[in-house]
């Protein structure tokens, strides 16, 4: 392989036969499932999914690693799935148009990937705020955002609010950074993250109302959930406290404290 496709925008290629297997099979894949994989890199776990998937619609950003995709999976001897290169940034791309190109508005999608590390969080927000979002993501991403993501109340953080107001986010297992080619400094995880069925009652209103007030909660660390709430809503200190009180929490209560329900309980009794 060309070098300079190898050092392409810094990515760090997975080598590890065994771990590219173990993401094979916590994908739960079958012979009728399409999967967006972003990010291919030089495509090895893009040959993986194309021999147990329908199809693999592959997006890559680089434009050197496009050159090698296509020899590799549009040449003599594709896989034994169909596998789709398209180049583009995934963040650009219009999205739901995709999507309804390949009809997977009706038929669903997986997303299968190693998520290029610098853009992670404004990925997985766009592939659970799209018109069509997944059914089910399985991703490497790296460990500390993984354990962030999948943190509990007491450790939460507006990204790990984000995720399970859309999702539920599973840790699977860490990828230690032996396992890549050129070996980065931190180790990586696989999470899943599963569509919740429930959330495509909830209007775009409630779900604007309910990130402008989680965003107050957490505008300043080191400050209690109440004066944030206070200052960032424009609220009585006193007004906030009493909601807070009758839901059980303490007037010293941060807002890494709360979990996705509590928020809600936390709307519903701000705008009573």
């Amino acid at each position: 392989m060309d070098i300079i496709a190898k050092k392409s925008l810094g990515q760090n290629f997975l080598k590890d036969e065994s771990v590219l297997n173990h993401i094979i099979e916590s994908a739960n894949l079958s012979k009728d499932d399409v999967v967006l994989e972003i990010g291919p890199g030089q495509g090895a776990l893009t040959e993986k999914l194309a021999d147990v998937c329908k199809k693999v619609i592959a997006i890559e950003l680089d434009e050197r690693l496009v050159e090698v995709l296509h020899t590799k999976f549009v040449g003599n001897n594709p896989p034994a799935g169909g596998v789709e290169i398209i180049a583009g940034d995934i963040l650009k791309i219009n999205l739901p148009e995709l999507i309804i190109e390949h009809g997977l508005d009706k038929t669903g999608y997986k997303v299968v990937a190693n998520l290029p590390y610098y853009i992670t969080s404004p990925i997985v927000r766009l592939l659970l705020e799209t018109k069509y979002p997944p059914t089910e993501m399985v991703v490497m991403v790296q460990k500390e955002v993984a354990e962030r993501i999948v943190a509990k109340p007491g450790a939460m953080s507006i990204l790990a609010v984000s995720v399970q107001y859309y999702a539920k986010p599973e840790f699977l297992f860490t990828v230690f950074k032996q396992s890549f080619e050129p070996m980065p400094k931190v180790d990586s995880a696989i999470i899943r993250i599963t569509q919740n069925m429930e959330h495509g009652t909830i209007t775009k209103e409630e779900t604007k109302k309910f990130f402008r007030i989680v965003r107050a909660g957490f505008s300043a660390k080191r400050k209690t959930l109440i004066n944030n709430l206070s200052n960032g809503l424009q609220l009585e200190k006193k007004v906030v406290e009493e909601k807070l009180t009758s839901l059980g929490f303490s007037p010293n209560t941060r807002a890494q404290e709360l979990g996705v329900e509590d928020w809600r309980k936390l709307i519903i009794n701000l705008f009573k």
